[in-house]
């Protein structure tokens, strides 16, 4: 039983590190070498810069999710990356990283984008002002 759950917590992690490597990859080849680790970075203070971009940031996301393997199929989307992406608003290169997302990591074809059963992505809440 242990053994197992041991498994399930160290297969997550190493999803989780699969998923936030790609999305430094990009990051670096957008020219955020230095940036990239700070731009993904986020904890309980993170707040979303501007509650407008909150509605383009999730529709950015859920393009990701849908188009590109940048998450993995069974992937549920972590408000994590909403954060990211309304910093890439912010910045002004969030059409670009979606580019260069499609490039590096195209939807494989034949691969579900969802996981089994799942009948839709799960959309993310709004954050708390």
């Amino acid at each position: 039983e242990w053994q197992k759950l041991n498994y399930d917590i160290y297969s997550l992690r190493q999803i989780r590190r699969e998923v936030r490597n790609r999305w430094k990859r990009i990051l670096e080849d957008l020219g955020f070498q230095k940036e990239a680790d700070s731009l993904l970075s986020v904890t309980k203070l993170s707040t979303i810069s501007d509650s407008q971009n909150t509605k383009q940031a999730r529709e950015i996301l859920l393009k990701l999710a849908e188009e590109t393997s940048i998450f993995p199929t069974s992937w549920e989307l972590s408000e994590r990356y909403l954060f990211v992406v309304d910093r890439l608003i912010a910045l002004d290169a969030a059409e670009e990283f979606f580019k260069i997302a499609s490039r590096t990591y195209p939807k494989k074809p034949g691969v579900p984008c969802l996981a089994d059963g799942q009948k839709e992505l799960h959309y993310l809440p709004l954050p708390s002002p």
